[in-house]
């Protein structure tokens, strides 16, 4: 039995990957604020380095899939100090972080990273320079990593979603249209993570869109 390590496993893309690895006999272990293996918000990088440290004295980690995050699409100017630092630390630092954490293990066991960035991390789009900073950086870490992990054989995969029906955009000015063909579901990024895992050859990236573009605007 194989063991990921997974974050954001409380709701969204993150539940519905956990829900199809375990449903393969995957052991998950998962990274959340609520309802998770590991209770921690990755905002407290301490305490998350703690965590794992001490999960590596017990548990084999054979993957590794960073999915937590969050977004604000607002004029720059508008934004909270506070919100910019929860963004980075969330989008991008606990990812390098916990591959940090874990890549000795990942390289004992032949291991597999997938990061799960953003369309946005490919485009520039208004009002996304902070979220878009933060996913092309988790981009390009993963890219990166890739040409760095290559001869040691730990896989490294990219999965750039477009606009995709989870809580995500709960506290936004937008949302996915209810249409069809204007959004992706969770578990269609399940399916993809599952066919990334089973490919012989590494995907180092992928993006997913949907065939329509159409969004919501919330009134405020």
């Amino acid at each position: 039995m194989k063991t990921a390590l997974i974050t954001g496993v409380s709701s969204g893309i993150g539940k519905a990957i956990s829900k199809k690895l375990a449903k393969n006999n995957y052991k998950i272990i998962g990274v959340s604020r609520k309802k998770a293996s590991i209770i921690c918000d990755l905002r407290d990088t301490k305490t998350l380095t703690k965590e794992i440290k001490n999960l590596l004295k017990t548990e084999t980690i054979d993957i590794l899939i960073n999915v937590a995050g969050v977004g604000v699409f607002e004029p720059h100017e508008q934004i909270a100090p506070s919100k910019i630092e929860e963004l980075i630390t969330v989008n991008l630092h606990a990812p390098i972080l916990l591959t940090n954490l874990l890549l000795r293990e990942l390289k004992k066991q032949q291991g597999h990273i997938i990061n799960i960035s953003s369309i946005e991390a490919t485009r520039s789009s208004k009002f996304s320079a902070l979220y878009t900073a933060t996913k092309s950086g988790l981009r390009a870490f993963s890219l990166s990593l890739f040409e760095e992990l290559r001869k040691n054989g730990v896989k490294v995969t990219t999965i750039n979603p477009d606009i995709t029906k989870t809580a995500f955009f709960d506290n936004l000015g937008f949302e996915p249209s209810p249409k069809e063909k204007t959004h992706i579901v969770a578990s269609e990024i399940a399916d993809t993570v599952w066919f990334v895992l089973n490919t012989p050859s590494v995907v180092s990236e992928l993006t997913i869109r949907p065939q329509r573009l159409e969004i919501v605007k919330r009134k405020r």
